[in-house]
C-alpha cells in the first residue's frame, strides 16, 4: 500500500521533468533553427573560397606553391580586416542594445560572426604550418602589415572616382566667381560726370618797388598793366634814376 500511494508523486514528478526536458529541447532546437536562418554579418568570404578552390584542383591543374602561399595571406588579410571591423562594432553595439536601439538579431549576428573568424583563424593557421613550417606564427603579423596599404589604394581609388565631378565642380565655381568680377568690373568702369568749374577772375596786378641800393642809386619799378578804356590806352613809363 505504501508503494501505490508513492506511485502518484513518483509518476507526476516524471510527468513535469519530462516535461520540462521536451520543452528544453524543443527551444534550443529552435534558437538553432533562429541562428541558422540569421542573415550572415559579412559577405561572402572571396579570398578563402579562391584559396580552396585553388588547393582542390585536380594533379594536372596543380598550381605553384607561390600560389597558395599567396592566396593563403590574401585569405589572412581578409580575416585581419573582419577581425579589426568586429572589435570596432561590438561595443558599440553592446551599449545601442541596453538602450534599446537595436534589437537582439543583429548582436546574434555579429556574436556568430566572431565564432566563426575563430574557427577561420585556426583553419589558417593549420594551412599555413602545412605549406610551410611555423609560417603560421607569423602569417597574421604579415597580413596585418598588409591591410594598411591596401586601405590607402582603396582610398585612393574612391578619391580617383569622385576627382572628375570635384574637378567639374570647381570649374563652375571658379567660373561663377570670374563672371561676378567682371560685372563688378563693368560696374566700376562706367565713364563719371565731370563738374568743369568756371575759372577764377583775373586779379590786377599792383606796382611793386624794388629796393633801393645806396650803391648803385638806381630805382625800378616793375610794369603795371592798366585796365583800357573805350576812349583811350593806358602807357607803361619808365623811369630812371642818376647816380
Amino acid at each position: 500500500m505504501q508503494y501505490l500511494s508513492l506511485l502518484g508523486p513518483i509518476a507526476y514528478l516524471g510527468i513535469l521533468i519530462g516535461s520540462m526536458a521536451t520543452f528544453s529541447h524543443l527551444y534550443r532546437q529552435r534558437q538553432v533553427n533562429s541562428k541558422l536562418r540569421l542573415a550572415p554579418y559579412f559577405g561572402p568570404h572571396t579570398t578563402r573560397n579562391i584559396y580552396l578552390s585553388l588547393l582542390h584542383l585536380q594533379d594536372d591543374q596543380k598550381v605553384p606553391e607561390s600560389v597558395l602561399r599567396a592566396a593563403l595571406l590574401a585569405r589572412a588579410n581578409e580575416d585581419i580586416q573582419r577581425i579589426m571591423e568586429v572589435r570596432t562594432r561590438k561595443p558599440a553595439l553592446a551599449q545601442l542594445l541596453q538602450r534599446g536601439v537595436v534589437g537582439d538579431e543583429i548582436f546574434q549576428r555579429l556574436q556568430r560572426a566572431e565564432q566563426e573568424l575563430e574557427i577561420e583563424l585556426k583553419d589558417v593557421v593549420a594551412e599555413a604550418n602545412a605549406l610551410a613550417p611555423n609560417w603560421g606564427s607569423s602569417i597574421f603579423q604579415s597580413a596585418s602589415e598588409m591591410v594598411p596599404n591596401k586601405l590607402l589604394r582603396e582610398k585612393l581609388e574612391v578619391i580617383k572616382t569622385r576627382l572628375p565631378a570635384e574637378k567639374e565642380a570647381w570649374n563652375a565655381q571658379r567660373e561663377k566667381s570670374r563672371r561676378e568680377l567682371e560685372g563688378d568690373g563693368d560696374v566700376l568702369g562706367q565713364p563719371s560726370s565731370v563738374v568743369v568749374e568756371p575759372a577764377a577772375t583775373p586779379q590786377k596786378m599792383i606796382p611793386v618797388k624794388a629796393a633801393s641800393s645806396d650803391e648803385d642809386g638806381v630805382i625800378v619799378e616793375t610794369p603795371a598793366t592798366e585796365p583800357t578804356t573805350p576812349g583811350g590806352g593806358g602807357k607803361s613809363k619808365k623811369k630812371k634814376g642818376k647816380k
